[in-house]
């Protein structure tokens, strides 16, 4: 049975889940795709994984890096987690694009790409907001493209609203 848990974010609520050993989903208020893969039958309940994810949270919009992260355990085909592997490499800070990851992985389909970033069920941890399109523009993000845009801001991967750069 799954576990759930939730949290205030500078960007609003998060949904936390987990299989009891690992964070299975990270989602906001609101996200497309938000709960995919959540057993039905799912409850609230203190799991050590949601402690781990929180503090890791509270340090990342903190505008820190957090030098851990909690076991994950992402729910998908086994493309997917190819995909979500791969995002995982890109560092904070820093951006790829669909193409590049396309290429890195020898995908012949950008579509296919893109439906897997979009589905990511841990936001944040599993770092989908690091993709940005062809001509480097901010498109698609299935929490907002105003908490993509946040986000990236954060990691001073685009200047803060002033034009200055972190």
């Amino acid at each position: 049975m799954d576990s759930v848990a939730r949290l205030q974010t500078p960007l609003g609520g998060v949904l936390l889940a987990s299989d009891g050993a690992a964070l299975t989903g990270l989602w906001f208020a609101g996200q497309k795709y938000a709960c995919a893969g959540l057993s039905a039958d799912a409850r609230e309940r203190e799991e050590p994984v949601f402690a781990e994810t929180a503090q890791w949270l509270a340090l990342y919009f903190a505008g820190k890096r957090p030098d851990f992260c909690p076991p994950l355990a992402p729910r998908g085909s086994a493309f997917r987690q190819r995909v979500w592997a791969l995002l995982r490499q890109i560092p904070y800070g820093e951006t790829s694009s669909y193409g590049e990851l396309a290429r890195a992985l020898g995908c012949a389909s950008p579509r296919a790409l893109g439906q897997a970033v979009g589905r990511n069920p841990i936001s944040l941890l599993i770092p989908c907001h690091r993709v940005l399109g062809a001509d480097g523009g901010l498109t698609g993000y299935a929490g907002g493209l105003w908490r993509k845009e946040a986000l990236l801001r954060l990691e001073g991967a685009l200047p803060k609203e002033d034009g200055t750069w972190s």
